[in-house]
């Protein structure tokens, strides 16, 4: 589908690389300095280049992508001493393994996971020190989702729109890697930051995620909305960038007509015609045509959530 065009498919229909005619596996910046390249071995299931994305052009259909945590981002950048908005590696669930060309820093950030530069083990939230072609493994997720990579340099692909973030919906933006490629790596903008360790954030076992109704809960009936704030959902495993798709009970309807496209933004609960809701994520569409019957006021815990993983909604605090 391209970017913006309204559709009432499966709204979480794809997520793998860009649509199109075949183009060069990660260019880097057209005259700008590379001072290294960062080889990867194995990509693991889902491994995507990630900013904090490309705000402003919804109106153009382009959504903001960007890391689905963009703390966790700015803190392991904060680490090798690059600037918060330099790109990093948003990675999901079962690890990967870089090599780089250049004595490096990076830091991993996110799920719990082993990680290793080449036979020594690593830690996650610090700085660790990668020598020119050890291999730097970061193992599957014990606990939560997605883990953040930064590098020293940052990752300089070319950027699409201001960003250099891999959109999987609308296909802008660096594919999704492959086990062979090579990013280029920037110039190293300043020292590693000097700490030892951080405190991880623990992922709760249940999510209390805070919505406000609307803008089409008046399309649903009394009963959908005691449900929708009344009982528990459980994220689905067809859930990836694009949003969270839950299964619980279902939302009925009040009006069965249909709903023009309109406008979608970032938390946006979106109920498709089987009535289990759906969370928009970083790369959700810009406008859709089933009823939004709520918007979550922060996504970002759904980064972590594995399938499974029990959610409750509820208004705001008074």
């Amino acid at each position: 589908m391209a970017a913006g065009r309204a559709h009432r498919g499966d709204p979480l229909r794809r997520d793998g690389g860009p649509a199109g005619p075949a183009q060069p596996r990660h260019p880097g910046p057209a005259g700008g300095p590379v001072s290294g390249l960062l080889e990867v071995l194995r990509a693991g299931a889902l491994t995507t280049v990630q900013d904090l994305g490309r705000p402003g052009w919804a109106h153009l259909g382009v959504p903001r992508s960007g890391a689905l945590d963009p703390a966790a981002l700015r803190l392991a950048n904060r680490l090798v001493g690059n600037p918060e908005q330099a790109a990093g590696l948003e990675i999901t669930l079962t690890g990967c393994e870089l090599r780089p060309s250049r004595a490096t820093t990076v830091a991993v950030v996110g799920a719990d996971a082993d990680v290793r530069v080449g036979q020594r083990p690593g830690d996650t939230g610090r700085p660790l020190a990668v020598p020119r072609g050890a291999v730097l493994r970061i193992g599957p997720a014990r606990r939560g989702l997605r883990c953040w990579l930064a590098v020293a340099g940052g990752i300089a692909v070319t950027p699409v729109l201001g960003s250099r973030s891999t959109d999987t919906l609308a296909g802008l933006g660096p594919a999704p890697l492959r086990d062979g490629d090579q990013l280029p790596l920037g110039a190293p903008a300043g020292p590693p930051a000097p700490v030892d360790v951080t405190v991880p954030v623990a992922s709760p076992p249940e999510l209390r995620l805070t919505v406000r109704l609307g803008p089409r809960h008046d399309w649903f009936t009394p009963a959908a909305l005691d449900r929708l704030l009344g009982t528990a959902y459980q994220v689905s495993p067809l859930s990836n960038r694009v949003g969270a798709r839950l299964s619980g009970a279902p939302l009925p309807r009040s009006v069965a007509g249909e709903l023009p496209s309109e406008g979608l933004v970032l938390g946006a609960v979106q109920v498709p015609a089987d009535g289990q809701p759906l969370v928009f994520l970083a790369d959700h569409p810009t406008t859709g045509g089933y009823p939004v019957i709520a918007v979550v006021a922060d996504v970002t815990p759904l980064a972590q959530a594995r399938p499974g993983t029990t959610v409750r909604f509820h208004g705001p605090q008074r």
